[in-house]
């Protein structure tokens, strides 16, 4: 029963993602995500009572996945290698299941600052930079590392009018990534 009720949620959460990225998440209603899993708004309301809800689910594995890297680094130096495999480690977290959370984001940008669990990925976002440079660095430095993380978020936004495939894009961008590490 408990995978039965696993599998309802995860359904219910692949299609709100879906439709989030089709008409936005303003413009997506519980009741067309019922209706897409072809269930009542009632079954719905099972799992979840509000699209917010929804998306916090979605945020709190994300964030989940962000505090596993946040704490692998509380135990490293921070050298420009531990610092590139940070990069790494940020990168296949994106390029796995919160790839389609971070297109979401993305796309529905306004809708996201106003929920709690934007605030939280901001909140994310700070400590990552404190991991990547030094409070000291030079200003170039500091933006360099910053554009480091976000370089892995803009390049399938930047790459999406093109045909390249989104894996070639990933491992482009984390070239590009690895590149703005500074190298102390």
């Amino acid at each position: 029963m408990t995978r039965r009720r696993s599998d309802t949620r995860e359904q219910i959460r692949r299609v709100a993602l879906e439709l989030f990225a089709e008409q936005g998440y303003e413009k997506t209603s519980l009741r067309e995500i019922a209706e897409r899993l072809e269930v009542t708004k009632a079954a719905l309301y099972y799992h979840f009572k509000t699209k917010e809800d929804i998306v916090a689910s979605l945020f709190e594995d994300f964030h989940a996945e962000a505090e596993e890297l946040l704490e692998w680094s509380r135990g490293q130096e921070p050298t420009p290698a531990s610092r590139r495999e940070f990069v790494r480690r940020y990168a296949e977290i994106i390029q796995g299941p919160g790839r389609e959370m971070l297109r979401f984001m993305q796309q529905n940008e306004p809708a996201v600052r106003d929920l709690k669990g934007g605030a939280d990925l901001r909140a994310r976002m700070q400590l990552f930079a404190e991991f990547l440079v030094d409070k000291d660095s030079s200003l170039p430095d500091q933006i360099r590392a910053r554009m480091s993380i976000f370089s892995l978020h803009l390049a399938h936004f930047a790459m999406r009018d093109t045909a390249v495939d989104e894996d070639e894009v990933q491992a482009a961008a984390l070239q590009v990534a690895l590149d703005l590490i500074p190298e102390d």
